[in-house]
């Protein structure tokens, strides 16, 4: 289960309420508590008014709850433990790989990758555990809380939120886990208490300025990341379009981003020479010198976010090729930047040369010094530039929905505010970035377009 949205929720609370509400009813019942850090899980689970000190002083003096502050435990005397945990690092999950996890909790899941939530949850297992008839099939679980924004933002939508409607639960496949999955909106108003010792709180909400943030922290929208490297540019009303006829006299080029078990991405480009277009609709639609529209796109992933495909060179090769015929483009589409790794050469051969001899060539993206911000400012710049008549914008065609999915709610890096987090699903932002960066200069070996 995920409760999540709007900030004042009481989505810790909930997770505390229901760890110590569970661990009375099961004896013997291991609940694992995790944030990212560990003095965030200190300061929002055990200090303050409603932190497991105060929920269980009365618990204490009778001697059935005991804190283990060096262990970072509470233990109860009925054999149940909620355990206090952190994963700062991604491989940190790995010393939780021989525990029997009853109850899987996590604060702020979007905090966490894919991969760690998923590691955690195969941890879930009974074990030897024997649960009283009343709460036989509701062990093991998950429960999670989360604001929307985050590196793990587009996993969690996708995974939670867009899954099904809001309170429906959706038995998942094998490769899911198995296990049934629920989303719940957390809102300000389900919060009484707060709302009622802080009745100021909601408008202070309101009062952060960015409407982005607003209604991420007010109303719980998932479709916006607050704080992120684009949200406050991404206008879906201005960059979004219908697909079109490419003019005759537009370069349309295509640009790459390898990824075997990370997904790749390719995306088709038409670049405007300043003629006219003319939209499915009959409107005729001016543009500027310089525009570039993304035409079409081709995400390598499995269906589950930042999950690659596995995919061949060779056989991805075709496939662009393919795709190129059935768009109507097939000898229109010029060699565009690629990640540079596909040049690296192993044993005499490289990922590019294996596209190449099926029959796709491409040019080496720009990686030089720099140029990762320098990408994402000029990223930026497009963005900006939509719309106004006078400077080049970027618009993207509806069919793109993975562009649409992951680069308008991409956050920033928390240690270099104007580089994007890199362990966020970046691969279509990374391709685009490779694109824009190029323009007509051509790439960092001089390649001229």
């Amino acid at each position: 289960m995920l409760y999540g949205g709007a900030a004042g929720g009481g989505k810790s609370h909930l997770l505390r309420v229901a760890a110590i509400t569970w661990c009375r009813a099961v004896a013997g019942l291991q609940i694992y508590l995790f944030r990212r850090e560990f003095p965030d899980l200190y300061k929002n689970h055990m200090d303050g008014p409603a932190g497991f000190p105060a929920l269980l002083a009365a618990w204490t003096r009778e001697g059935f709850a005991r804190f283990n502050r060096s262990d970072h435990h509470v233990a109860f005397a009925n054999g149940s433990k909620i355990h206090l945990c952190h994963c700062q690092r991604q491989h940190d999950v790995y010393a939780y790989q021989g525990a029997d996890i009853h109850v899987l909790m996590i604060d702020e899941l979007t905090q966490w990758t894919a991969a760690m939530y998923a590691f955690l949850r195969g941890r879930l297992r009974l074990g030897g555990l024997a649960v009283p008839a009343a709460w036989q099939g509701r062990f093991p679980r998950a429960l999670c809380g989360a604001n929307p924004g985050g590196i793990g933002h587009n996993w969690v939508k996708a995974a939670f939120v867009d899954l099904a409607p809001p309170g429906a639960v959706t038995p998942m496949p094998a490769a899911e886990g198995g296990m049934a999955r629920q989303y719940l909106p957390a809102r300000l108003e389900d919060n009484p208490t707060l709302l009622g010792n802080d009745p100021a709180y909601a408008a202070r909400l309101e009062g952060l300025g960015d409407p982005a943030l607003v209604r991420a922290m007010r109303q719980g929208d998932w479709n916006i990341v607050a704080g992120g490297m684009f949200d406050d540019l991404w206008r879906p009303e201005t960059h979004v379009v219908a697909p079109f006829g490419v003019p005759a006299g537009w370069r349309i080029d295509r640009s790459f981003d390898w990824g075997s078990s990370r997904p790749f991405s390719v995306g088709w480009w038409a670049e405007s020479d300043g003629t006219d277009l003319t939209m499915p609709d009959g409107e005729v639609r001016p543009t500027v010198p310089g525009d570039l529209f993304r035409i079409a796109e081709w995400y390598g992933w499995n269906g589950r976010p930042d999950a690659g495909c596995r995919m061949l060179a060779a056989e991805i090769a075709r496939g662009i090729l393919a795709r190129e015929a059935a768009m109507g483009l097939a000898g229109r589409v010029r060699p565009g930047p690629a990640d540079s790794s596909i040049f690296d050469v192993e044993n005499g051969n490289s990922i590019a040369d294996d596209m190449g001899r099926a029959g796709v060539r491409w040019l080496r993206a720009d990686k030089s010094p720099g140029s990762r911000r320098q990408g994402w400012q000029r990223l930026r710049a497009l963005l900006k530039g939509a719309g106004s008549g006078e400077a080049p914008g970027l618009y993207v065609a509806e069919t793109c929905r993975h562009f649409i999915r992951t680069v308008p709610v991409l956050p920033r890096s928390d240690r270099r505010p104007d580089d994007v987090d890199s362990a966020a699903e970046d691969h279509v932002a990374d391709e685009t970035r490779y694109r824009v960066l190029a323009g007509r200069r051509g790439n960092a070996a001089g390649e001229l377009w």
